[in-house]
């Protein structure tokens, strides 16, 4: 498990995370599923190639989704189906602008029970709900390394529940 810190505004954040490999991300996917709710609004960030799409498949394979998990670059979304829920994932990296994001009609899958996953986030600033928890990935020399944020009182709880693998 991570170290906890807290900020003034007394939000959580983790100690940084490396992560050695594609394997370690997904591991990293699959402890988040286990502390999910409906309703969450988790924004990846990352440059090409940090991870963000590995950490989702993780995540998703955790909840029992057995297809494949490919990146919505240009779907703009991928909705699964769960068992205990729906979970939308989105990719906004090819937006030209931030109304796109309303030209598309996604602002109608927040706010639901679903939880949305969201690389590229910034890029439908200031129409997109702001998180519940940011996971920022980073490329490494030896790897990649995650921090994450809570930005809520429901991202302040996955967090503190969150039980990552060493």
């Amino acid at each position: 498990m991570s170290v906890l810190h807290h900020s003034a505004d007394h939000s959580a954040f983790s100690e940084p995370i490396h992560l050695a490999d594609a394997r370690a991300t997904e591991s990293i996917g699959a402890a988040l599923a286990a502390v999910l709710s409906p309703g969450l609004v988790i924004w990846l960030s990352g440059d090409l190639g940090a991870g963000k799409t590995t950490l989702s498949r993780g995540l998703l394979r955790a909840l029992g989704h057995a297809g494949s998990v490919k990146s919505p670059t240009y779907t703009l979304v991928e909705p699964y189906t769960i068992s205990r829920f729906s979970l939308y994932h989105f990719d906004f990296y090819r937006f030209n602008s931030a109304e796109e994001f309303l030209d598309a009609g996604l602002d109608e899958y927040f706010g639901a029970d679903g939880i949305c996953l969201v690389e590229w986030a910034d890029k439908a600033l200031p129409y997109i709900p702001p998180p519940d928890l940011e996971l920022h990935l980073a490329l490494h020399e030896s790897g990649r390394v995650l921090q994450c944020f809570a930005r809520s009182e429901k991202g302040d709880i996955c967090l503190k529940r969150l039980h990552l693998p060493l």
